[in-house]
């Protein structure tokens, strides 16, 4: 028989003093830090423990007991709830602080290398609507929340297209709106959701696996072009020709419209055959004159306009001449590499994700920039002393890792290949700082520039120059 959990207290007028990791805020209670979710420095609340371990502790707001001056209404209805924008409470010009705060407390407390002065962030133009890319999930059993619980209301009808609850692999909630991205992607989400249950399509239960309505993809490129990308449950080819007919004619403007049969139990479709209904199979972004080819699969920065200023910092650091040999590691779609191409002499691009490639070749092919080429595989098997003997020495690198960093065997090569300048693009300033303690051996930063590509979330993208001494 278990142990009964012990019941942990309620601490009262507690002062949040500071935001922290996680887009958490942060309290101190006697020699205890506290972290909660969804407060703002300066309120005082009380504070229901969650969770406590010997130094510090995890709770949640039980009581509003003054809130803070700086705290600010959220637009969305979904706020606290969906995981998507844990600041958006916070005035913009906070959140901007507070990221140019979280790249300087990497690279001191984990880097623990010398640096210069950072940059300014570079917050962005659009705070609502900037994203190109959404994703839901459709569901038979919709979460319901603790106020709709203490409603008492029954809600018979409990299908759903949304978001996941943090942690939660089976529980969705039924978004109404988001205010990420244009509202068509709203649209059409509702309008398929709504279509499905008149229809009688069955909406996928995440816990047995089994039904039609799977998940949805919306991309909304800078120039106007669209992508739908519908994923069923069920390889019935009447049902998804009622489906796609019905988007198509209920949204003609459009311009991709495709769908994959997924009856695998995870939502992942890189394994799987997308099939173009109507349109084109994919849709273009535009940079500088230069278009990019996005497919269903690719990766692209999920916000358009930032990413050019990410991209003309990236290209400004890396202090281009002309005859440069540049190589552009976790290249993608090649945006960064076909950015840069025109401003050197050769660019070498490797990316894990084949079919993301297979864009960057047509996509250099289409500009006209011959003086491209791109290899797929994992980064640390294909970048070795072999393949750098075979294309060259590099003058300049390029790394823009996932969000968990480099390998350490990377570290290694790129050390070995001792490229004059390496510019470092993270979307994790953890993972890049520990890195950074790594390339020190060799190289000094010359540069730190934070950019927001994700307001209202603690994400923050930053970009580090390095110097070989």
């Amino acid at each position: 028989m278990s142990r009964k959990r012990k019941e942990l207290p309620v601490l009262e007028g507690v002062e949040i003093v500071d935001v922290a990791a996680e887009g958490n805020a942060l309290a101190r209670v006697n020699d205890m830090v506290v972290f909660i979710p969804f407060g703002a420095p300066g309120d005082v609340v009380d504070v229901k423990l969650d969770r406590k371990k010997s130094s510090y502790a995890e709770g949640h707001i039980e009581r509003m007991v003054t809130p803070s001056p700086v705290r600010q209404a959220p637009r969305c209805e979904h706020f606290g709830i969906c995981g998507g924008c844990r600041w958006q409470h916070l005035p913009y010009e906070l959140q901007l602080k507070c990221k140019q705060k979280q790249v300087k407390d990497a690279l001191e407390r984990i880097a623990k290398i010398p640096f210069p002065e950072i940059s300014p962030i570079l917050g962005s133009e659009e705070i609502w609507e900037y994203r190109n890319k959404m994703e839901y999930t459709f569901s038979s059993k919709m979460w319901l929340t603790f106020d709709q619980l203490r409603s008492g209301e029954e809600f018979a009808d409990r299908r759903a297209a949304g978001f996941h609850i943090p942690g939660a692999f089976d529980k969705v909630l039924d978004i109404k709106a988001c205010h990420l991205q244009d509202d068509l992607g709203n649209r059409i989400r509702t309008f398929i959701k709504d279509f499905g249950k008149r229809s009688g399509l069955e909406f996928y239960d995440l816990r047995e696996n089994h039904g039609f309505l799977r998940t949805l993809m919306v991309r909304i490129a800078s120039t106007g072009e669209s992508m739908v990308v519908m994923q069923v449950g069920e390889d019935d080819e009447a049902k998804i020709k009622m489906l796609m007919d019905a988007v198509a004619s209920e949204f003609p403007e459009i311009t991709s419209l495709q769908y994959v049969v997924n009856t695998k139990v995870n939502d992942t479709i890189g394994d799987l055959d997308t099939v173009c209904y109507r349109g084109r199979g994919y849709i273009e972004e535009d940079m500088e004159g230069l278009r990019f080819r996005i497919g269903p699969k690719s990766f692209y920065q999920t916000n358009s306009r930032q990413a050019y200023r990410l991209y003309s910092v990236a290209r400004e650091f890396a202090g281009l001449k002309g005859d440069e040999l540049v190589y552009d590691l976790y290249t993608g779609t090649g945006t960064i590499a076909l950015f840069l191409a025109r401003s050197c002499r050769h660019v070498v691009g490797i990316e894990y994700v084949p079919e993301a490639i297979e864009d960057a070749k047509i996509n250099a092919e289409a500009n006209g920039l011959g003086n491209t080429e791109f290899y797929a595989g994992d980064m640390k098997d294909v970048l070795n002393a072999e393949f750098i003997s075979a294309h060259g020495r590099p003058d300049v690198m390029i790394v823009d890792p996932p969000r968990a960093g480099m390998h350490e065997d990377v570290v290694k090569v790129i050390l070995d290949a001792a490229p004059e300048r390496i510019v470092y693009v993270s979307c994790n300033p953890a993972t890049q700082a520990r890195d950074l303690a790594l390339l020190y051996e060799k190289y000094d930063i010359t540069a730190v520039q934070p950019v927001d590509m994700f307001p209202h979330t603690q994400h923050v993208e930053n970009v580090v120059s390095l110097r070989l001494r």
